[in-house]
């Protein structure tokens, strides 16, 4: 016999969940009370990180319905939320998302809203990529040094080298200069 859930998520302590526990009643679900599973965890967490919907997972069985109120409840993104859905439906449970008008993610035309999800992310994926790479290269032509900042400026590179000619250790060289001692091996290298 078929068994509802409901999901209800939300970010900070100060937030409840009882907005999204009167919601899900509204539209009708008669959830149990022991089966409302809520919890305050950000939602950058991925769906399988948290320890709620890790419970959650371990108590679903085949034939059950998970409610959420929103898509963002099941995951941080988009391929989260595919991710997290396909795993569900892999193991039989149907996922209803009231924000889609309480469409089961499930079913044929679920799955299809999902695609047209999992398409749109993918198109922000890639765009943000192309503008992370035109950044790059803007800044590049621009003269600009990428990545992180040296631990240790030309003068003192020079100074390591000196020094490590003089037979100064690694070791010392790294507590006098307040680095580590792969800084003081790649100074070595680059200026020799």
């Amino acid at each position: 016999m078929a068994r509802t859930f409901a999901y209800c998520r939300v970010s900070t302590t100060d937030q409840t969940t009882d907005n999204q526990v009167a919601e899900i009643c509204a539209a009708g679900f008669n959830v149990e009370r022991k089966r409302i599973v809520a919890e305050t965890v950000s939602g950058s967490v991925p769906a399988m990180e948290r320890k709620g919907f890790a419970k959650l997972l371990d108590r679903l069985e085949a034939e059950d319905v998970l409610i959420v109120t929103k898509l963002d409840r099941l995951g941080r993104n988009a391929m989260d939320v595919r991710a997290t859905v396909e795993r569900l439906a892999a193991e039989g449970v149907r996922v209803h998302c009231l924000a889609l008008g309480g469409v089961d993610l499930t079913s044929p035309a679920g799955k299809m809203t999902m695609a047209v999800i999992a398409a749109v992310a993918e198109f922000e994926r890639d765009l943000l990529i192309e503008r992370t790479q035109s950044g790059l290269a803007r800044a590049k032509v621009e003269g600009k040094r990428l990545g992180r900042p040296m631990a240790l400026t030309d003068a003192q590179q020079q100074e390591i080298v000196t020094k490590r000619s003089a037979g100064v250790s690694l070791r010392a060289l790294a507590k006098e200069y307040g680095t580590s001692l792969a800084s003081v091996q790649r100074a070595q290298a680059r200026m020799t």
